[in-house]
């Protein structure tokens, strides 16, 4: 009995790649390992039962409507599903999949080590030194704020939201939280909730953004948002880049309204922003959320886990999400 044909968009995992070898027939497109147009998706997917995917790649109505009909399920290497048009995929008939569960942590650290790196100033510090324009220690120089104190605003309280939290609580922080409903007493482990914008903004001396992307969360902060910040706030964003307006919050940094911002995802990537470049204050990640050995391999399992149910079992996938 032949095996089923997985199209890798992308190079995966080591661990990932030797156990998706041994199930499956691979097929990887040809050219660079980046994120795939509609076009070059399409042309290696043909003839494929499933298509092991991630975050950028171009799966739009139009594409997923030009798929082989062979293709039974997509199986995203992400929690986020912004980039599939799930309900093209459900028109089709076909399976999408993600990974939750198992990057809340990796991408929580994430988040504490911006939300550091901009109390502390630690990105301007780091390049300061490999300039070679270090004087020596000074009593006034790259003064910081500790974070002691201070009031954590987590804008969307999921999985990640929540171990940011428990974090947070570690350094001495106090945790206010605006979601579209509020957490069980337990959960909010002493927390404050917020039912509207404006009263969650005023209470956050740094906020940490983690909403989905999406027509319904694009550019949500927003000059007028960040207006309402306490001046000297501080902006982290882990979630999506699609969230901010890059050109406000860049505004904001110029003007001194905002501290400093913590940025691990852009609208576009990888190109960024050009203002980020020259923004004061601002430390810059390359999308290192999920980016530990642990929680890449444990992402590349889920997505074998799905694949395996669909194509070897014909079950239901255990992390359905259309």
């Amino acid at each position: 009995m032949s095996r089923p044909t997985l199209l890798l968009t992308r190079r995966f995992p080591d661990a990932v790649e030797t156990r998706a070898a041994r199930d499956y027939e691979i097929r990887r497109p040809e050219g660079p390992d980046r994120t795939l147009d509609p076009a070059a998706l399409l042309a290696a997917a043909g003839g494929c039962d499933g298509i092991l995917c991630a975050a950028g790649d171009g799966l739009d109505a139009d594409t997923l409507a030009r798929l082989p009909e062979s293709v039974r399920i997509l199986a995203t290497f992400s929690v986020g599903t912004d980039h599939i048009a799930l309900d093209a995929a459900r028109a089709r008939g076909i399976a999408v999949t993600n990974t939750p569960d198992v990057l809340s942590v990796a991408t929580a650290e994430i988040a504490m080590l911006l939300i550091l790196m901009c109390a502390r100033r630690a990105g301007e510090a780091e390049r300061l030194l490999r300039a070679r324009e270090w004087a020596g220690w000074a009593p006034t120089q790259l003064m910081g704020v500790t974070l002691e104190g201070k009031r954590l605003g987590i804008l969307g309280m999921g999985r990640i939201g929540r171990e940011l939290a428990r974090m947070a609580r570690g350094m001495g922080m106090r945790i206010h939280y605006r979601n579209r409903t509020r957490l069980a007493l337990d959960e909010e482990e002493g927390a404050t909730f917020h039912g509207e914008d404006d009263a969650f903004l005023a209470a956050c001396d740094v906020l940490s953004m983690h909403i989905p992307g999406g027509a319904a969360t694009s550019g949500w902060l927003n000059a007028a948002r960040i207006a309402t910040l306490p001046r000297g706030a501080i902006v982290v964003n882990t979630g999506r880049g699609t969230t901010v307006d890059d050109a406000a919050l860049c505004e904001a940094l110029h003007s001194g309204h905002l501290r400093a911002a913590g940025l691990d995802v852009f609208a576009g990537e990888p190109a960024i922003f050009e203002g980020y470049h020259s923004a004061p204050n601002v430390t810059l990640l390359p999308h290192l959320g999920s980016a530990t050995i642990e929680t890449r391999d444990a992402m590349g399992f889920r997505c074998l886990d799905n694949l395996d149910a669909v194509l070897l079992r014909d079950a239901e996938p255990p992390h359905r999400v259309a």
